[in-house]
């Protein structure tokens, strides 16, 4: 938790990267009531970083408590009082840009220099979005059919929710689940990913260090062994009203099945194989650009990736030859030899030779490797160069199941109706994040708006989440039961956290040009 080793202690900043990492419960860090620990590694060297405490079902009680207890004052404090947190929040968050968020990162999730400049400057925007919200949750007057009566509609924060966020965006990733249910009222329970505790701490120590109150927001690492009754105990504690989780879809149907045991709500975002859409019309220079960004960033690491290019057979043979040329221009190596690497190695050994896997049977199907060698390199083999699979048809695994690697698939549509593009983009179970290029604005909107995703760019890359809308698809891995994550988005996430229902929103971005 980059906190002092005393048991009482609050947060601190700065510490160093190798100490224990303690949970947070009730505004102070304290080791397991067991003591037992789970050790946190390096993924590029296999070397242990630190020990980290593991929660047990009675830290889990003592933090639901502290929540229950900080929920009756934090739900009653002045907007302005909230709001100033967050924006001290936003500003020291920055801070930590320069102070150890560098090397935590780094060393938990092979970050690399630009990936964690994304993960703190949009955690920082979701601090400041975030803060302008609380003075925006408005109730409604409805007229009564009963005479003389004036019907007022408030909302009202939940209580105490339970979020789970991932490794992969960990700053990121954790201030959206936590952020809006803080800024509505709610008070938090987090329980952050085995492999980068200290990551996400960093979102604990800002809002700490911003003057937010004791037991208003509770921090839960816990061992891969113990998560499973851990999860459950806390889903099912009667005092815990809303859960979110943002992870694999095999998880999440696992926490949707817990919650509706219960009749609990939840939000959930479980993944995605963005379809990225170039109609014979489109600027080719952009949607390289477009692919080679949304297909690398973060390793392919990321939930609105871009793995599937849907390309018109017209301009089909100069587009590969361009993008092949760019994908071969990326830096890939050890970030921490060399801190110019665009691309570095995956989040463990075992994910990288599942990418493998996933490479070498889709060419076995008949798939044409354009670039890439299907090798791993690095001390623990977690390093890929990217790669481009032609000829990739929706019969094959990997037009469907998301890689979560350096890699992208080629599909070619033909006709002039854009039928068989959207037929084909619209062809998975995942719909988080799309994308649409053609020098026709208006054409690709009307395109954008057939292509079944939460979010869908219009000349633009599929990974972008403005802090200022919804952010969640429309398939099965979308979100249970009827809501997306919107830890951002403005007062349609506020929906979520506070006591009524909304809808659902899609988001159509258009820009420019994605050179600019």
């Amino acid at each position: 938790m980059a906190a002092s080793s005393k048991t009482g202690s609050s947060v601190e900043a700065g510490t160093s990267l190798n100490e224990p990492q303690q949970l947070f419960v009730g505004g102070s860090c304290s080791n397991s009531s067991d003591g037992s620990t789970f050790p946190v590694v390096n993924p590029m060297t296999g070397d242990t970083l630190y020990d980290c405490s593991s929660a047990t079902t009675e830290d889990c009680s003592r933090a639901i408590d502290a929540a229950s207890a900080a929920f009756e004052t934090w739900s009653r404090s002045s907007p302005s009082s909230r709001r100033l947190i967050f924006l001290k929040a936003a500003d020291i968050i920055e801070r930590y840009m320069h102070q150890d968020a560098p090397e935590i990162l780094s060393s938990e999730v092979s970050a690399t220099k630009g990936w964690i400049m994304v993960n703190m400057m949009a955690t920082a925007g979701t601090f400041r979005e975030v803060a302008g919200m609380a003075t925006q949750i408005k109730g409604e007057v409805v007229p009564s059919e009963r005479p003389g009566t004036t019907i007022l509609v408030e909302r009202e924060p939940m209580g105490v929710v339970f979020a789970m966020s991932p490794w992969n965006a960990p700053v990121a990733l954790t201030a959206r689940a936590i952020c809006m249910p803080l800024i509505c009222g709610n008070t938090v329970l987090l329980k952050p990913s085995e492999f980068s505790p200290k990551s996400q701490n960093l979102v604990v120590r800002a809002l700490q260090e911003a003057g937010l109150p004791a037991g208003c927001l509770n921090y839960l690492p816990v061992s891969p062994e113990r998560t499973p009754a851990v999860t459950e105990y806390i889903i099912k504690h009667p005092a815990v009203r809303h859960v979110n989780f943002t992870g694999s879809d095999r998880v999440g149907r696992i926490i949707a099945g817990l919650a509706a045991s219960c009749l609990k709500p939840c939000v959930l975002e479980l993944g995605g194989k963005a379809p990225l859409i170039i109609l014979e019309d489109a600027d080719l220079a952009d949607a390289v650009e477009a692919v080679a960004f949304g297909a690398l960033a973060n390793a392919g690491q990321v939930c609105m990736a871009t793995e599937r290019v849907l390309v018109h057979a017209s301009i089909a043979g100069e587009f590969k030859v361009a993008l092949v040329k760019r994908f071969q221009q990326i830096k890939v190596g050890d970030h921490t030899q060399d801190s110019s690497v665009s691309v570095s190695g995956m989040f463990t050994p075992v994910h990288a030779q599942r990418v493998k896997a996933m490479l070498e049977t889709a060419c076995a199907a008949g798939a044409e490797l354009l670039t890439g060698d299907m090798s791993l390199r690095g001390q623990q083999g977690t390093i890929m160069a990217p790669h481009i699979l032609d000829g990739v048809t929706p019969d094959m695994d990997i037009f469907r199941r998301e890689s979560f690697g350096p890699l992208v698939c080629l599909t070619e549509f033909r006709g002039d109706d854009d039928d068989e593009a959207v037929r084909l983009a619209n062809d998975s179970e995942y719909s988080l994040s799309g994308a649409v290029f053609s020098r026709d604005v208006m054409r690709a909107l009307a395109v954008a708006r057939r292509v079944r995703t939460g979010a869908c760019h219009v000349n633009g890359a599929t990974i972008f989440s403005d802090p200022a809308v919804p952010n969640g698809g429309w398939g099965q891995f979308r979100v249970w039961p009827v809501r997306r994550d919107r830890g951002g988005g403005g007062v349609y996430a506020a929906e979520d956290y506070y006591v009524g229902q909304g809808r659902d929103e899609v988001s159509v971005l258009v820009s420019d040009s994605v050179r600019k």
